[in-house]
C-alpha cells in the first residue's frame, strides 16, 4: 500500500499590505487589492511566524470562534488568491505579446530640429543616444502618409488607432502635422477605423491658426513646461541662454482659451534646482488653467542636473502633499489635477500586471523622420536600436529580442518586488541611458517607485471604502479620453 504523502504546510504567499483609513488589504502579484477581514488577518497574523499545516490552521481559527466549515471555506479563498500557498509558489508566467500583436499607436517623429536647447535634452543632450548624421532632419509627407497607411494595416481590427506627433520641436514641421491628419481622417474613414490625435509641444510656436486647427480636429495637446519664469527658465532655454517663459505664457493663455475640444495637461521635467513640485503645480494649474499637471524626474542621467537622493525624498514628500489632495477632491466627487496619482489609479482600476513597462515595441512604434522604426519616440534615430523601417516593415526578430530583454520575467531584481504588476522594471529609455541595457531593471528609483505605489494603494483603498462610486466614474472616463 503506498503512503499517503501530507500536504506541505502553508505559509504566506508574496503579497503588500496596507491599511488605508480603517481598513487592511493586501495587494497582489496578479495586480489584484483584496480587503481583509478580520478572520483574513487572524490567518495572516498566524502565519506570520512560520507555517502550519492544513488540520493546525484551521483548529487555530475554530479556537477564535469560527465555524469549522466556514474555516475551511476562507483558508480555500486565501488559497485561491495566493495569499496563503503550500509548497512552492510559481507564478503563473508572462508571456511576450505575438509577433503580429497590433498596433494601436504611432508617434511621428516629424522633425529631430528644435528651437530651444533644454539642457536635460535626452535626444541631443548629454544623453543623447541618436544618430542622425546622414538622415532628413524633417519627416517628408510620403513617409508620413506610408506611417499612416502602415499604422491603419497594421491595427488589425481595431476600430481606433491614435497617432502622436513629436519631436524635437513638433510645430517646426507644422505643414506637415496639418496634412497627415487630413489624410490619415480620410484614409482611417475609408478604412471604417477612427483616427485620434495629440502631440507635444514647447508651445513657442503657438499661433491661433494653429489652435483652431487643433481644436477643430481634436488635438490633444501636451506642453513641456517647467513651471513658473524663474524654474522654466533655469534649463528650458533658447541657444542664446535666454529663457522661454515670456514667450510662451501669452500663447499658454490662448491655447487654454481657445481649444475647445480636449483639456490641455502640462508635462514638467524635474531637475536638480527646478524641484518646488508644490510651487509648480500650483502655477500650472491655478495659475495658467492646464487641466493636469505630470511630473517626471531626470534619474537616469548621472549628469549634475539629475535628481539626487536628497532631491527625490523632496519630490516623494510633495507628490504626497498632492495626492491627499488628489484624495480629498475624490472623496467629493471632484476631479483633481495632479495626473501621477490618476494614472496610477487607472491601472489599479483595471488590475494591470504588466510584462513590460509599456507599450513600447508592442502595440506603439515610433518613426523617424527617415521613416526608421522604434520601440519609441525616445529611440528615435537611434540605430542600435531600429525596429525596421516603414518601407520595409517591422523587423521580427529585432522587435522579440527588444522584447525579451525587456520582459520583467528576465530582470532578476524584480522577482522579489511587490511592486512589478505596476512597474514591470521601468522605462527601457532610462535603463539603456543609466546601464546600457534596455532589459536592466532601473534600480536607481526602485525604492521611490514602491514607496509611490504604496500612497496610490492608499489613496486607492479609501476611495473603495469611502466613494466607490467615484472610482467607478474615474474609470468609465479614463476608457472615454
Amino acid at each position: 500500500m503506498n503512503a499517503v504523502t501530507a500536504p506541505a504546510p502553508y505559509r504566506l504567499g508574496e503579497f503588500h499590505a496596507f491599511a488605508a483609513g480603517s481598513r487592511e488589504y493586501v495587494y497582489m502579484p496578479a495586480g489584484a487589492v483584496f480587503e481583509l477581514d478580520g478572520a483574513a488577518r487572524q490567518v495572516i497574523d498566524a502565519l506570520g511566524t512560520g507555517t502550519l499545516g492544513h488540520r493546525d490552521l484551521i483548529d487555530r481559527l475554530v479556537g477564535e470562534g469560527h465555524d469549522r466549515a466556514d474555516a475551511e471555506e476562507l483558508v480555500r479563498e486565501l488559497r485561491l488568491a495566493h495569499v496563503i500557498v503550500s509548497g512552492e509558489l510559481v507564478a503563473a508566467p508572462l508571456s511576450n505579446p505575438p509577433a503580429d500583436f497590433p498596433l494601436n499607436a504611432l508617434v511621428l517623429n516629424i522633425t529631430n530640429q528644435c528651437n530651444l536647447a533644454c539642457t536635460y535634452c535626452y535626444e541631443f543632450g548629454a544623453d543623447k543616444i541618436a544618430t542622425p548624421q546622414g538622415k532628413p532632419k524633417y519627416m517628408g509627407l510620403e513617409t508620413a502618409k506610408a506611417s499612416v497607411d502602415f499604422l491603419l494595416a497594421q491595427s488589425a481590427a481595431r476600430k481606433s488607432v491614435h497617432i502622436t506627433f513629436f519631436g524635437g520641436e513638433t510645430l517646426m514641421n507644422y505643414p506637415l502635422l496639418k496634412e497627415v491628419v487630413l489624410y490619415a481622417d480620410a484614409q482611417g474613414a475609408a478604412a471604417g477605423k477612427a483616427v485620434s490625435y495629440s502631440l507635444t509641444t514647447n508651445a513657442t510656436l503657438l499661433t491661433p491658426e494653429i489652435i483652431a486647427f487643433l481644436s477643430d480636429h481634436a488635438i490633444g495637446v501636451t506642453v513641456s513646461m517647467d513651471g513658473p519664469p524663474d524654474l522654466q527658465d533655469k534649463r528650458r532655454v533658447y541657444r542664446s541662454g535666454k529663457g522661454s517663459y515670456a514667450v510662451i505664457e501669452p500663447r499658454l493663455r490662448a491655447l487654454i482659451a481657445n481649444h475647445r475640444t480636449r483639456a490641455i495637461t502640462a508635462r514638467v521635467t524635474l531637475t536638480d534646482g527646478v524641484n518646488d513640485v508644490m510651487r509648480i503645480y500650483r502655477h500650472l494649474k491655478d495659475d495658467l488653467g492646464f487641466h493636469e499637471v505630470g511630473f517626471a524626474p531626470v534619474t537616469s542621467s548621472e549628469q549634475a542636473y539629475a535628481l539626487g537622493e536628497g532631491g527625490m525624498d523632496s519630490m516623494l514628500a510633495q507628490f504626497r502633499l498632492l495626492a491627499d489632495e488628489w484624495l480629498e477632491y475624490a472623496l467629493r466627487g471632484e476631479m483633481h489635477g495632479f495626473s501621477n496619482v490618476s494614472e496610477t489609479i487607472s491601472e489599479l482600476i483595471q488590475g494591470v500586471n504588466k510584462s513590460h513597462p509599456c507599450g513600447a515595441g508592442i502595440g506603439l512604434l515610433g518613426v523617424g523622420p527617415s521613416g526608421d522604426l522604434s520601440p519609441c519616440h525616445r529611440f528615435t534615430d537611434a540605430d542600435t536600436h531600429s525596429l525596421g523601417n516603414i518601407a520595409t516593415g517591422i523587423d521580427r526578430s529585432k522587435q522579440e529580442a527588444f522584447l525579451t530583454r525587456g520582459h520583467v520575467a528576465s530582470k532578476y531584481d524584480c522577482q522579489s518586488c511587490w511592486a512589478r504588476p505596476l512597474c514591470a522594471g521601468g522605462c527601457h529609455h532610462e535603463a539603456f541611458v543609466r546601464y546600457g541595457d534596455t532589459g536592466h531593471a532601473n534600480l536607481h528609483y526602485c525604492d521611490w517607485i514602491r514607496e509611490w505605489t504604496d500612497v496610490c494603494l492608499k489613496v486607492y483603498g479609501v476611495l473603495s471604502a469611502r466613494n466607490p462610486e467615484f472610482l467607478e466614474r474615474f474609470a468609465a472616463r479614463k476608457a472615454q479620453s
